[in-house]
Formats: structure tokens, sequence, C-alpha cells
């Protein structure tokens, strides 16, 4: 088992978190030192998609309230290197779509959930006037898949699987959203997947400025579901996210994850600030705003942190 996902022998702390800032300061002032701020480093995303959007704004606001934490974003490939980097250590939280887990947790698990946040929605974007009308048509074509370590990578590359597209019958490129919109307005790829919460500021920007089809893919939730699990559904790209015309798409729970030795206090403040401040990163990205503290807590195959857990269950969503 990677050690990515699994640790040993780590001990959690349940002391408030004004307690645990508080006793660091007062350390700190007994040795004349400045305090030490708490790090929490959020693993994202592209700088033009939602994981970015929603992770400064997050970023923002533990800074302004929780007294002693200096909260910053990194820049990543997404989901697959996100889970690497929190369950490593080299990162405090992260956002990841559902479909990177592996479907079992293990035993003692380096990474946990704090919450489930929204639906990633795969598009297949190509131009508008070109002959890439539905999935069997990439066939010989030119695609980008997602970069490396994203879940666009691990979402694509099972959809061409199920449709019978894989090996050298799609001629894959693997580039990350700003890559792949600027391979297709130079006409080196033929149409691009990337996963993302509507809408996705990449793909809105270059519907903006060049017509676009979104392709419908909402035929291939099923044959997803049979053979990768249930964690997929189908959902809706209207015609007013892009301007395209309207279509359906297939769809994965994203969750915001942390280390599971992060103490129980510090995750149960984020867990709150994430759910009472809703409508402030929504105003971020309207994807924040979708969440809700029912809709939350199901976040499998990853237990809840037992600081989210916590707060959880004090408000009984």
């Amino acid at each position: 088992m990677s050690r990515h996902w699994s640790v040993r022998g780590r001990r959690r702390t349940a002391a408030p978190l004004a307690l645990l800032l508080l006793l660091v300061a007062a350390l700190a002032g007994c040795r004349d030192e400045p305090t030490e701020p708490v790090r929490i480093r959020i693993a994202t995303g592209s700088p033009t998609a939602v994981y970015h959007a929603f992770g400064q704004s997050l970023a923002a606001l533990l800074n302004r309230e929780l007294p002693g934490v200096r909260a910053s974003v990194e820049v990543t490939a997404a989901s697959a290197q996100n889970v690497r980097l929190v369950g490593s250590g080299e990162a405090e939280l992260g956002f990841t779509q559902a479909d990177v887990l592996p479907p079992r947790a293990p035993e003692h698990p380096a990474v946990l959930a704090v919450a489930r946040v929204y639906d990633d929605l795969l598009h297949l974007v190509t131009p508008a006037g070109g002959p890439v009308r539905t999935l069997a048509d990439l066939r010989g074509r030119r695609v980008s898949v997602g970069a490396d370590g994203s879940g666009t990578e691990v979402t694509a590359s099972r959809l061409l699987a199920v449709a019978q597209l894989g090996g050298g019958q799609v001629r894959q490129e693997r580039l990350g959203l700003d890559d792949s919109v600027a391979a297709l307005r130079a006409g080196r790829i033929d149409a691009f997947f990337f996963s993302g919460g509507l809408p996705v500021r990449g793909v809105a920007e270059l519907a903006a400025s060049t017509s676009v089809r979104v392709v419908d893919l909402g035929e291939w939730t099923e044959p997803l579901r049979r053979g990768y699990g249930q964690v997929y559904v189908t959902r809706d790209i209207p015609r007013s996210v892009y301007g395209a015309d309207p279509v359906s798409t297939v769809a994965n729970p994203n969750y915001l994850i942390a280390r599971a030795d992060l103490p129980a206090a510090l995750v149960r403040e984020v867990t709150r600030l994430l759910m009472e401040r809703r409508e402030e990163l929504a105003a971020a990205h309207p994807a924040a705003g979708r969440m809700s503290p029912r809709a939350a807590i199901v976040t499998t195959p990853l237990p809840l942190h037992p600081g989210a857990a916590d707060w959880y269950r004090a408000t009984k969503p």
C-alpha cells in the first residue's frame, strides 16, 4: 500500500484551536522569539480552473479569521498530485475528485476528508465547426486528456477505455487546462477534456472569443459506473454557462481533503468556516456556493477527519 494512503501510529490532538495557538504564542514569548505561524498549504490546480479560485478564497478566509494561521495556495496538476502532496505531508489541505481515490480507504489513512464540496463535470471541448460531434469522432484525432497527475486524466482515460477508444486509437496529449486551450486555439489539437465545476474559467474565456462545441457525454455515465464504480453521475451543462448548445455529461464528486495528523481543533475550524461562509466563498466561484452540510458528510470512500466529523455532529446537518 502506498505511503501516501496509509500511516500508522499518528496521534490526533483534540485541544481547542484557540488554546493551541495561545500555547504556541506563550512558548515563543518565553524564549523572546516571534511566534511561528501555523502553515496551511492548499493544493489546488490550474490558475484558470475551479480548484485554484476556490483555494485562493479559502486561504484568504483562513488568514483573516484564524489568528496565527498562514494559508497559501499551491498550483498543481490537480487531483492525483494533490492527494500525493497531502498524503506525503507536502500540503495540509487539497482538492480531489472522488474517482482518483482508491475504492476502499486503508486501515490507517494518511488523507482524510473535510467535506464533499461540489461535483466536477467532464468537458469535451472542440471547435464548433469541427468534425468532432460525438465521443466516437475522436478516433484518430489529436486530443488532450489532461495533465499528468490530474483527475481529468483519470476520468478521460477511463471514458476512452469504456468507449473502446484506448490504446493508439486517439492521439493523446497530456496538457493542463491553459495549455489545452492554447493548443486548441492554435490548431495543434482537435479537442480537449477538462473536468471541473461550472463554470470553468478557462473554458468560458475560450468560448467568449471562439465558437466552441461541448460534446454530449451523458450516455457514458452508466458504462463508467459498471466499469469503475458508482461514483459517476450525469449532470447538465446549460446554454447559459458557455453560450454553447446544452449537453449532459459525466460528473463525479469533489472533496476537500486534509492530512490525517492535522490537529482536530484546527480542522474543525476549517470545516466551520467552509460551511458557514459559503456565500463569501461563492463570490470567488459559484461552485463553492453549492456546498451544504448535509451533502458534505458523504465522502465515500474516505472517512471524515475527526475535527470535521466533530463539527458536523455538533451542527446535526
